[in-house]
């Protein structure tokens, strides 16, 4: 941890941003971000790319973190800039895609007053995220950055949204980003449960006619070895969803192709 320094929110943004290892951001400008915007002609270690719409954005920020194995982040602005955001993040959110998307929004004092520009992006897309904040004091914006970033990408991932008010981007505080995350009620398992493995074991033994329907998470996990390893030893049949075929040998004779209305 350094030493603790007095920065505007926009200021805190990029370190935050630094301090996670983001070197590509993807977004389209707006006033409510405007001065995050301004901030990045100063910036060195990040890439900016401008897309041509905020749903593109989401889009592009999926595949990046598809491809890298890094999580995608997304830059809009408010009301229509935010809502434009939802296609991108739903289909994070299905596809269990660490993004992290932060939306400008108006002035706290001014939040459910029908502002311009304004809309209820944390209620809207409650339900296609991990977890979303409304960031309500400039001293809670460095610890919820360090959030959406661990929620984003622990256990299983997927998209997380960060509302910034306007004056949460100008106003200052001392800076010092957190090294850990405790969040109360947030344990994911990791590990396999023993005894539900051997269970599982069982049953495969045990099937006359069994049968390994495959998706995309064990492409996420890397694990296309140990299930191809796994299938021929026991002499089982595979079939994948859309997003887990690449995860056993499409030339494998075992491989029965995808399955599903495609």
């Amino acid at each position: 941890m350094g030493t603790k320094k007095k920065l505007t929110g926009a200021d805190i943004f990029f370190e935050a941003l630094k301090e996670e290892g983001v070197e590509k951001i993807f977004g389209y400008p707006g006033g409510a971000t405007i001065k995050l915007y301004e901030k990045l002609y100063d910036i060195d270690f990040l890439e900016h790319i401008l897309t041509r719409h905020e749903q593109g954005a989401t889009h592009a920020a999926d595949g990046y973190a598809r491809v890298s194995g890094k999580g995608g982040v997304v830059l809009v602005t408010s009301g229509p800039g935010a809502t434009n955001t939802v296609t991108g993040i739903a289909n994070a959110y299905m596809d269990s895609v660490p993004i992290v998307v932060f939306t400008g929004q108006v002035p706290s004092s001014l939040i459910g007053n029908d502002a311009f520009q304004e809309a209820d992006i944390v209620g809207i897309t409650r339900p296609i995220t991990q977890h979303n904040f409304l960031v309500r004091d400039v001293k809670e914006l460095a610890s919820t950055i360090k959030k959406a970033f661990y929620l984003a990408s622990s256990g299983r991932p997927g998209p997380v949204l960060v509302d910034l008010p306007k004056d949460v981007i100008a106003d200052e505080c001392e800076y010092e980003y957190p090294e850990s995350v405790d969040i109360r009620g947030y344990k994911p398992k990791i590990k396999g449960h023993k005894n539900q493995i051997k269970k599982a074991a069982k049953i495969i033994k045990n099937a006359k006619r069994p049968l390994l329907y495959v998706g995309g998470g064990v492409i996420m996990a890397d694990a296309a070895k140990e299930l191809t390893k796994f299938a021929r030893k026991n002499n089982i049949p595979v079939t994948n969803t859309l997003l887990g075929l690449g995860a056993f040998p499409g030339t494998d004779p075992q491989f029965l192709g995808m399955l599903g209305m495609h």
